[in-house]
C-alpha cells in the first residue's frame, strides 16, 4: 500500500474508523477520502456503487457498523442485524465491482461460539452455538467474513476480516444504554465521582472474563496487515482456511476487576455493588493472537495507560 493510494475509511467518524484514519495520516499516507451518511447512505446499494464508481479507492478500510452493549443488542436485534447486513453487503459488493486492491473488514471477537475454547482460535468459528444476547449482530459478523472468503474464491479478490477484541479509546460511544462495559464504566464512576455517590452499580456478576484493546493498537494492528507484502497477505486471504484474523492483546481480567482498575482511575471512593438479575453474556472471551504475532506485530499500550487516556480524553473533550 503506497503513500499516495487512494484510501477509503468507511466509517471514519466512529471510533474504529477514526483511529484508522489517525494512525494512516501519522503515517503519511496523504490520499485519504472518506464520506458521511447525509453524502453517501451505506444501507443503500445504489449510493454505495455510485460512490465507488466515482471515486475508485485501490484500498478500503470498511469499520462502518452498527455497534453496542448486551443492552442494545437485546432491544434493537433487528436493527443491529439489517445495517449489519446492508452496510457490508454493498461495500464488499461495490469493492469488487471497483476492482479494490485490497479490503479490510472490521468482525468481532463476539462470533465465536458461547462455549468456545480458550483462547479462541480463527478455526473455532461456527463451531458450537453463539451467545443469545448478540447472536443477531454476530451472524451479521459472520455472513461479512463468508462474503469475502465467497469473493476472494470466485473473483480473486483480496478481503481480509479482521476479528477485533473488546475495544476502547477516543470517540467512543459512552451512553449508558448502548454502549459497551468499559466506556460505561468510565462514565458510571466518573457521574458517581462528580455527584458524590456512595456506591455504583455494575452489571451482572462481575465473574465473565474480558480482553481490551486500545483502539489505537487495533488500528495500527490494520495499517500493519494492509500494508504487508504481496506474499504475506495473500496467505491470509487464500487457500482453505477463512480470510481472518484475530486481533487482541493476549490477555483478560473479570468485570469486577476491571471495575476495580476504572474505579481507581476515575479516583472514585465510594463502593462497587453488583446487579446480579442482569446478564453476564458469554463467560469468557479471550482471542488467540499467535497468528497476528507470527506476522510480527504485538500491542503496546497497556490497559491502565489506555484507560488514562480515554479518561483524560473524555475530560478535554467534555463528554460527560
Amino acid at each position: 500500500m503506497k503513500h499516495d493510494a487512494k484510501i477509503y475509511v468507511a466509517g471514519h467518524r466512529g471510533l474504529v474508523g477514526s483511529a484508522i484514519v489517525r494512525r494512516l495520516m501519522a503515517g503519511d499516507f496523504t490520499n485519504l477520502i472518506s464520506c458521511s451518511h447525509s453524502e453517501v447512505d451505506l444501507e443503500r446499494q445504489a449510493d454505495v456503487e455510485a460512490f465507488f464508481k466515482k471515486e475508485r479507492p485501490e484500498y478500503v478500510f470498511l469499520a462502518a457498523a452498527k455497534v453496542g452493549g448486551i443492552w442494545a443488542n437485546n432491544i434493537y436485534p433487528a436493527e443491529f442485524i439489517y445495517k449489519n447486513l446492508a452496510i457490508q453487503t454493498n461495500v464488499i459488493h461495490a469493492a469488487w465491482k471497483a476492482r479494490v486492491k485490497r479490503l479490510l473488514f472490521m468482525g468481532s471477537s463476539c462470533i465465536y461460539p458461547r462455549e468456545c475454547p480458550q483462547p479462541m482460535k480463527e478455526k473455532d468459528l461456527l463451531t458450537g452455538p453463539l451467545e443469545p444476547t448478540n447472536e443477531p449482530y454476530a451472524v451479521a459478523k459472520i455472513a461479512g467474513i463468508k462474503m469475502c472468503q465467497s469473493y476472494n474464491r470466485q473473483y480473486n479478490t483480496n478481503f481480509l476480516a479482521v476479528m477485533p477484541t473488546n475495544l476502547y479509546g477516543p470517540n467512543d460511544n459512552f451512553d449508558l444504554e448502548t454502549s459497551h462495559a468499559l466506556p460505561a464504566l468510565i462514565r458510571k464512576f466518573h457521574e458517581a465521582k462528580v455527584k458524590k455517590l456512595k456506591k455504583v452499580e455494575i452489571w451482572g456478576t462481575g465473574k465473565p472474563m474480558r480482553e481490551f484493546l486500545h483502539v489505537d493498537d487495533l488500528a495500527d494492528a490494520c495499517t500493519y496487515i494492509m500494508t504487508l507484502e504481496h506474499e504475506k497477505f495473500n496467505s491470509l486471504v487464500t487457500g482453505d482456511s477463512l480470510p481472518m484474523i484475530n486481533i487482541g492483546c493476549g490477555k483478560d481480567m473479570s468485570i469486577k476487576e476491571l471495575a476495580f482498575l476504572v474505579k481507581d482511575v476515575v479516583e472514585y471512593d465510594g463502593e462497587i455493588t453488583f446487579d446480579m438479575t442482569k446478564p453476564d453474556g458469554m463467560p469468557k472471551k479471550l482471542l488467540d493472537i499467535s497468528m497476528l504475532k507470527s506476522l510480527g506485530w504485538s500491542p503496546r499500550i497497556s490497559l491502565k495507560l489506555g484507560i488514562k487516556r480515554t479518561y483524560a480524553w473524555c475530560m478535554e473533550n467534555s463528554i460527560f
